[in-house]
């Protein structure tokens, strides 16, 4: 990928601080974080993999879900980490817009496919004895279909349109990655229409989940309201828990960075608001679906027993 008229073949990524007294604390911190979400989400991978009970709907959108949160983390982390340990992290433009590209397709295809395990709770709470029907598996598979072509579409938006710009003499990022705002704030032919481009897609990305989340929760809270007893109230909101937990991590921290203009959120808060939904929810949605989920507690249990 490059862009078109640009004097700037190369970025450097200022990384997530400049003091050097923290640089190797803050290495080897990140670097355990990232063995801990590379193990988590390839363990739960291979946890849904190997055991035959956890091959349900719930489950192939959380092996998904682990697969994505793998994937941009490992976008991510690697290249953050070397900023710790060099001098000048250089990235050249072509990769930097490759890590843009598929840093956007993970994190909009995990936005949608939050939005599908929330529909998939609403189907097994409102309407169980037509679960097994209503989430076959065509019909699984046509919304991950979904999930992974939004990803596609709002990755390929975000990154032509920075493709469009062009970066004349300054190339150094206030980031620890190629992000759609910092780059904004390099080009020098940036306009309002880019920034308003931004604000739609990720309105879009954003919106169009929590909406469904939002109406499917809904739908979920009036059903479970209407259950007599107390064991089956308990029941249904502990199914629901983890992902309202997982969702409200990853959404608040994605609308807090990004539906608010450049101006607004000053670069060195959007790193901490960066890190949210790049190292920290990666990093948590394998252990908040673990610790709260029995079944899994009980695959893992079997698997363990089975080596």
């Amino acid at each position: 990928m490059a862009t078109k008229n640009n004097s700037v073949t190369e970025f450097i990524l200022a990384g997530l601080t400049d003091q050097p007294e923290l640089q190797m604390p803050l290495f080897f911190l990140f670097l355990c974080l990232y063995v801990v979400t590379v193990v988590g989400n390839l363990g739960l991978i291979t946890l849904i993999g190997l055991n035959s009970h956890l091959h349900t709907p719930m489950y192939f959108f959380l092996f998904n879900l682990s697969l994505i949160d793998f994937c941009y983390s490992t976008t991510i982390t690697p290249k953050m980490l070397v900023s710790f340990v060099s001098k000048k992290n250089i990235i050249l433009q072509a990769a930097c817009m490759t890590q843009l590209f598929f840093f956007c397709f993970f994190v909009i295809s995990e936005c949608f496919i939050l939005s599908a395990m929330a529909y998939d709770r609403y189907v097994a709470i409102c309407k169980p004895l037509l679960y097994m029907v209503t989430m076959s598996p065509h019909v699984c598979l046509l919304l991950l279909v979904g999930v992974y072509v939004m990803g596609f579409f709002g990755a390929m938006a975000h990154t032509g349109n920075l493709l469009n710009l062009t970066y004349c003499a300054d190339n150094l990022i206030n980031h620890f990655m190629c992000d759609i705002l910092p780059l904004l704030e390099l080009s020098c032919n940036s306009s309002y229409v880019n920034e308003v481009v931004v604000f739609i897609v990720v309105a879009i990305a954003i919106g169009v989940p929590i909406v469904t989340i939002f109406i499917s929760y809904a739908v979920i809270l009036s059903s479970i309201l209407h259950i007599q007893s107390t064991e089956g109230r308990s029941k249904a909101f502990s199914t629901c828990s983890s992902h309202i937990i997982v969702v409200s991590l990853f959404f608040g921290s994605g609308a807090f960075m990004y539906l608010k203009p450049p101006s607004i959120l000053p670069l060195d808060q959007g790193k901490i608001s960066s890190l949210f939904y790049t190292i920290v929810t990666p990093l948590l949605n394998p252990l908040i679906y673990s610790f709260r989920n029995k079944d899994v507690k009980v695959a893992l249990s079997k698997t363990l027993r089975r080596k």
